[in-house]
Formats: structure tokens, sequence, C-alpha cells
């Protein structure tokens, strides 16, 4: 055990251990009335206000917002906690799409059969290039983020904490599919919600609003400069990544198919609402850090090593608890809507078409396996930091932003258009981010592909007929599970 670790490694694993056994038998036992495909992938489109806004919100509240938001805040102050919320707009603006995708889509599956009923199959490949490299980073900075803490917290090594919460993750998305998922994310919800409120508070009653402030005013100034640049670009660039980010992931479009009919804008509407201010509690840990003295070796462990050196063991157990839900809500989720993305849009739509009800139900669960084992090698080098690993992303989601938005509310607009505003976008926001900074790589993106997709769109004479979204007129996914 390390000298900083605050959490004995046995406490560690018999935490692991209860909450990964809890977990297990929870997606079993709620996965054990599926019947059908649509039941294991979409849960069975009958998904409750509650349970909605719950899977929503406890699946945008990651670990990276839990870990990733303190160190944002650590490096760029004010800015970089309160930019970081501004993740938040993206639910915002898809509630109204996921009630028009629901309409439009009543028998969809994935983003994917989005694309394709609306662009064709070129841009559809594109986009799915996208997303499926998108869905690996977000997962492998999911997978990562659970090592580091229990290695921050423990000494546990890295590697043992990663591959052990990947494998309880994996496991309780293959028993339970989509409704393990959403049954999971609930308590998971719950538990966020107290443990960072209680942290904050924890904080604010032991350090002070004072005491921090006069600590950064005298120690590091730049973080309460609400004109730093790079915080300021950050703010912008942010904001743009989080649209993009559930914009174009099936992790939120297999929820506006999974909820019931006219609750998928209410849901969002709420889950945006109320995440909102968690990142700007999470980074208030950070902002403690300097008045407390504590040497940060790297920044994506103050949120632990502040919460550790607070309140010693139980700071650390709440802590632990808050990110280890936060994790589960996030990984299960990606794992099984990144599932029925490879499922459904290059299984069955690439490889094999006229693949049986039998041979789709083995995939399902084969695919969620290899996610989970893929993911677990990606993880072991440990690339980067949480937040430069997943903003380079940014410049490869950002671009789907308006060929998203203008084939959901505009007849113009067409598969050349859509898939050059994705091609161009991806290429500028790349050149952004090896030139300038992580912070301008998704802004230079959105720009590069609304530009495009607007002046390719302007003249152009087609007009989407909306019914081709129908899916009564795709073949769709049904099999049984039993």
């Amino acid at each position: 055990m390390t000298e900083q670790a605050a959490l004995d490694p046995s406490l560690a694993w018999m935490i692991i251990l209860a909450f990964g056994v809890l977990w297990v038998v929870l997606g079993w036992w709620l996965g054990r009335n599926n019947k059908n495909l649509e039941d294991y992938m979409l849960a069975g489109r009958k998904v409750g206000l509650g349970l909605a806004v719950a899977t929503a919100m406890a699946t945008w509240v990651t670990s990276n917002t839990t870990m990733t938001a303190p160190q944002l805040a650590y490096q760029l102050g004010i800015w970089g906690m309160v930019g970081y919320s501004f993740g938040a707009v993206g639910l915002l603006l898809f509630a109204p799409l996921a009630r028009r995708i629901r309409t439009l889509m009543p028998h969809g599956y994935t983003s994917g059969d989005f694309i394709r009923l609306r662009y064709g199959s070129v841009t559809w490949r594109i986009f799915l290039l996208i997303s499926l490299f998108y869905s690996f980073g977000w997962l492998i900075s999911l997978g990562m983020a659970g090592g580091i803490l229990v290695q921050s917290l423990t000494g546990i090594p890295y590697a043992y904490g990663m591959s052990v919460m990947i494998a309880m993750c994996t496991a309780y998305t293959v028993f339970g599919g989509l409704r393990a998922v959403i049954g999971t994310d609930f308590i998971q919800t719950v538990l966020i919600v107290i443990g960072v409120s209680l942290l904050a508070a924890l904080v604010i009653d032991e350090v002070g609003f004072e005491a921090i402030h006069t600590t950064l005013r005298a120690e590091r100034p730049e973080l309460l400069n609400l004109l730093f640049p790079a915080a300021i670009m950050f703010l912008f660039n942010n904001l743009f990544f989080g649209v993009g980010e559930i914009f174009h992931s099936n992790v939120w479009w297999s929820r506006a198919f999974a909820f019931e009919r006219r609750i998928g804008f209410r849901a969002y509407l709420l889950a945006g609402i109320f995440w909102l201010p968690i990142p700007v509690v999470a980074g208030l840990l950070a902002l403690a850090a300097p008045a407390l003295q504590i040497n940060v070796p790297m920044a994506d462990m103050v949120a632990p090593l502040v919460a550790s050196k607070l309140f010693g063991i139980w700071g650390a157990i709440l802590v632990f608890v808050v990110v280890f839900a936060a994790l589960a809500s996030s990984l299960d989720s990606l794992l099984a809507a990144t599932s029925d993305l490879i499922l459904k849009d290059i299984y069955k739509g690439h490889l094999r078409p006229s693949a049986t009800d039998e041979q789709l139900k083995t995939a399902a669960r084969l695919v969620i396996v290899g996610l989970g084992v893929m993911t677990w090698m990606l993880c072991l080098p440990r690339l980067g930091t949480l937040a430069s690993l997943l903003h380079f992303t940014g410049a490869f989601v950002a671009s789907t932003i308006w060929p998203i938005a203008f084939g959901l509310l505009y007849r113009r607009g067409n598969g050349h258009a859509a898939g050059w505003a994705m091609v161009l976008g991806t290429g500028s926001g790349l050149i952004g981010y090896y030139t300038i900074g992580f912070y301008v790589a998704a802004l230079i993106s959105a720009a590069t592909s609304l530009l495009v997709m607007a002046v390719l769109s302007w003249g152009s004479a087609t007009r989407f007929n909306w019914n081709h979204l129908n899916e009564e007129n795709v073949e769709t996914l049904k099999g049984s599970l039993s």
C-alpha cells in the first residue's frame, strides 16, 4: 500500500466484492423476464419516467464526471468545473430530439438505423467508424478511471482494480441486457447524488470558501482568473463535445427507443437539470487541494486524495462508493449500447443479413463479452490522463452534431453533405487538437461540420420523405432469449 493510500486493501476488496455480487445478482434478476431480443436490447420499449430520468442522469454522471471534473478544476480553475457542467446542455438539447426520434422511428434500434435510412450506406459506414472509435475511447476512459480510483485510495495495483470492475459490469450486462442496466442505474443515481452532496458539504464545513479562496489567490491565482484563455476555450469546446457525445452516441438513442412514448422529452430535460450542478460540486474538491497542502502526483487523482486527506477512512470509503457507482452506471450503459450497434449495424447489417433469431441471441451476449475483453486489453497500458484521452475523441463526435440535427429537423441535406461534414469536421478537429490543444478539438470540428453541412445542403433539391424512417419497412430484430 502506498503512503497516500487511505483504505486498507482488504476493506477495498470487501466493498468491491459486495457491490459486485449485488449488481450481478440484480442484473440476473431484472433480466429474467426478457422474452425476445427487443426486451434484451431495449427493455421492451416500456421504460417509465422515473427510471428514464435515473438512467439518463446516471449514465452521464460518469466516473469521468466525478474524477475528470475535479482534474479540470485543478488545472483550469473556475471555468474548468463550470465548463464541464455545460455537458448538461447536450441532455437538454437532446430532449426534443428524443421525442422526435421515437415518433419518426417507432421500431428503430440504433443511431446507425437513422443514418442508414436518412443518408445512405456510405455515410452510414463513416458514422459507424466515428461511433465505434468514440465508444472504445469512452470505454477505455471508464476502465482507466476504475483502476485509478482503486490505486489512489488503496494502493492496489491499477491493473487489478481495473480488471475486476470491467469484469463485474460485463457480467451483469450480459445477464440482463438493458433492463439490468436501467435497474442498476436507478440505485447508482441515488448513491451518486447523496455521496457527492455529502462530500461537498463536508469540504465547505471543514475548509470553508474563505480558506479556499485565500489560498488560491496566493498560490494559484490563474485558477480564479475568469479571463484565463485556455479555460474559456475549454468551456466552449466542452459544450460542443458534450452535445456531440449525446447526439451521435447509441447510448442515448437506445434510451429514446426504450422509453415509453411521449416521455423522452421530459426524461432528458429533467436529467439535464439534475445533472448540471454535479461537476461544479465535484470540482469544489479539487479547489480545496492547495489549501490542504496536498501533493497531487497526477491531476486525475485529486478528488480521492482530497477526500481521504480530509475525512480519513470514511472520506475514502465515500468517494470510493460514489466513483464506483458512477463508473458502473456508465460502463454498463456503454457496453449495452455499443453491443447493440455492433450487433445490428455490423453483424446483421454487414456480415450476416440473414442471421436467424438463434444466431442473434447468441451473438448479442458474445458481443458484450468481447467488448469487455477488448476494453480490458486496451486499458492495461493506461494511455495518458482521463481528460486527454476523452477529449481526443471530441474531434470525432462533434462532427456528427449538424448531420444529425439537420437530418432530424429538415428535409434538405443528403448523404453527400453529411458524409463530407463528418470527414472534414473530424480532420480539422484533429489538426486543432495537435497544433493548439485538446480544448479546441470539438469546437473546431463542430464549426467546420456546420459550414460544410450548410453549404452543401443549401442548394440541394432533395426533400427527404420522413416515412422512410419508419422501421416497419426495415427488418426488425426479434428472437427468443429463453
